[in-house]
């Protein structure tokens, strides 16, 4: 893989990865397991990245079985397993990539002219149950959907005019060299625990 070493991001991300390389898209367009760099020395961390013609698409990777509850804005989505005997909570894989995408947007002056794009990913053997009242620019997809879902936001959507393509490539090379830095990846995990109070 020419995108990021075998080591970095889950098994799925990497699955993803390749889904794009084989689809056609570039390497050098692709970004996997960016950390972004926000106030007050945190970090998020971003999935997958790519840079298109129609604007930037953000991806949001999950691997979940069983049926999958939840509304676009609420905090936390229900995984059910067991037939109902088993129930697992989970933050909101929407509100999560939003986030991903305000952060990622504060990065560059230029990002306030570039359309964004959040796409989430799920892997696994899962079925969405009464999820609905998803934003625009927002797209919830299975991974057997997911390049064809992709593909029409590069269809259906004019292409940008950016400012400045190298200053944006050379920042989500940056980002995506953060996760080799384990003191970046430590602070990363402490910030995580300290949110969710673990």
């Amino acid at each position: 893989m020419t995108v990021t070493k075998s080591y970095r991001g889950t098994r799925t991300e990497r699955l993803m990865v390749l889904k794009l390389l084989k689809s056609g898209f570039h390497h050098q367009t692709i970004f996997h397991d960016l950390y972004i760099k926000k106030a007050g020395n945190q970090y998020c961390q971003i999935d997958l990245v790519v840079a298109t013609k129609v604007g930037i698409i953000v991806l949001e990777i999950k691997k979940y079985n069983g049926w999958i509850f939840g509304y676009a804005n609420q905090n936390h989505w229900t995984q059910v397993l067991a037939y109902g005997r088993e129930k697992y909570r989970f933050y909101n894989p929407i509100l999560q990539n939003k986030k991903h995408i305000e952060d990622l947007r504060k990065q560059l002056p230029q990002f306030q002219n570039v359309p964004f794009y959040s796409v989430i990913v799920f892997f696994g053997n899962c079925s969405f149950r009464n999820l609905d009242y998803v934003p625009n620019n927002t797209f919830l997809v299975k991974s057997s959907r997911a390049i064809k879902i992709i593909k029409e936001i590069l269809e259906q959507n004019e292409q940008v005019k950016y400012a400045n393509k190298r200053e944006i490539v050379d920042l989500l090379i940056s980002a995506s060299l953060n996760g080799d830095n384990d003191k970046i990846k430590e602070t990363h995990v402490e910030n995580i625990k300290r949110y969710f109070g673990r």
